[in-house]
């Protein structure tokens, strides 16, 4: 598994976040997608969703659990983080069972 080898920064963690949020549903809107890019650079947002495209859901969770705990995150950090999480799941204006369940596997595993 590449979890050993990923060595991301706070925000090229949110990002991953982020994409994982948009296809937890299996589609990802253009509301969703144009949400997440506003928030970072178009170099980083291409490098995040590549290695997104290649990692399964188990490999995406494993890959952010091991990553947050590199970082040492304040409440106010995180707090922004579970916002912008529920702003993605909102974007398409729906919020399928898939990403309900993707929101307390996230829940669990940032607090």
């Amino acid at each position: 598994m590449k979890t050993a080898e990923t060595h991301w920064s706070k925000e090229e963690l949110k990002i991953y976040i982020l994409l994982l949020c948009a296809k937890a549903d299996k589609i990802e809107s253009e509301e969703e997608r144009q949400l997440i890019k506003v928030k970072t650079s178009d170099e980083i947002f291409d490098k995040i969703n590549r290695e997104f495209q290649n990692d399964d859901e188990d490999e995406s969770l494993e890959k952010i659990q091991d990553v947050l705990e590199i970082h040492h995150y304040s409440e106010l950090e995180l707090c922004e983080l579970k916002n912008e999480i529920q702003q993605i799941f909102a974007a398409d204006r729906k919020i399928p069972m898939a990403e309900s369940n993707l929101g307390r596997i996230l829940e669990n595993i940032i607090y």
